[in-house]
């Protein structure tokens, strides 16, 4: 038996027993930059075991308040009801920002229309304005599509697009960035929106008010529906998990911020 300790004992000093497991859980807008980061941080950390996985903001937050995650990532910032919950588990939930993003509104690449007013789209989101004709569009009827009520999309777009008026019943719910983008692309009257870093050649994203999407505009704030990322923590980062949210601060962090599409922070 003494052996056996003995062996499990010099296994661990070398590291390769128990190595620091990370879980990262939530929004699907953060998904690719953690995803990014992740691989290239176990690349250069041995000990390092992360595990990355969606499910949107609010699925991240709530693991993270019952303990089955160590990084939240969520596309809003929380709620006083979510802090409250942490407390009452003895946790104080610690926000990092660790990229700024845009909410581009995207429609099919085959639609005339190139750009919305703001209130054309709150117009478009509740309802009252249902025919792309009604904005300078062809005659066909508009879809919309947008995030489920666990995203932190959905409440933020909900919040800076719609003045927090609820989505039209009709609606079509999806659960993650990549849903609405594949709906948008296979549907010639849909709007969706999503994630700057989710803009490909297969959807348009439409102008707001005459301003696109952009670092710039982002940074800037000129983009109305600007807005930062998260990554969330019981109290402030420790061991493995502040090595791997300073990596994603670092220049070389932030250049797969970039890379994936998003805003990085310098």
């Amino acid at each position: 038996m003494k052996k056996v300790f003995a062996v499990l004992a010099a296994m661990l000093f070398a590291g390769n027993v128990f190595a620091s497991k990370i879980v990262l859980e939530g929004s699907t807008t953060v998904l690719p930059i953690a995803q990014r980061a992740a691989e290239e941080f176990m690349d250069s950390n041995s000990k390092a075991d992360l595990t990355v996985r969606g499910g949107g903001s609010g699925v991240g937050i709530n693991s993270l308040v019952s303990g089955t995650c160590d990084i939240a990532m969520a596309s809003r910032s929380i709620r006083d009801t979510e802090i409250q919950a942490a407390a009452s588990k003895g946790r104080k939930t610690k926000a990092t920002v660790i990229a700024m993003d845009g909410i581009a509104v995207i429609v099919n690449r085959n639609n005339s229309i190139s750009g919305l007013s703001k209130k054309q789209i709150a117009d478009i989101y509740t309802g009252k304005i249902t025919n792309w004709s009604e904005v300078g569009g062809k005659n066909e009827s508009i879809v919309v599509v947008s995030r489920d009520s666990a995203s932190g999309t959905y409440e933020t777009f909900s919040e800076l697009a719609l003045n927090k008026q609820k989505v039209v019943g009709k609606a079509l719910m999806q659960a993650s960035n990549q849903a609405i983008v594949t709906t948008i692309t296979n549907t010639p009257g849909a709007i969706g929106y999503v994630g700057i870093g989710y803009i490909s050649n297969s959807i348009k994203a439409v102008k707001i008010d005459g301003i696109s999407a952009s670092n710039e505009t982002v940074l800037t704030g000129k983009y109305p529906y600007s807005r930062p990322l998260f990554f969330y923590t019981n109290g402030d980062p420790k061991g493995m998990v502040k090595d791997f949210i300073d990596f994603l601060l670092s220049d070389d962090g932030q250049k797969i911020v970039g890379e994936e599409g998003f805003v990085p922070l310098q």
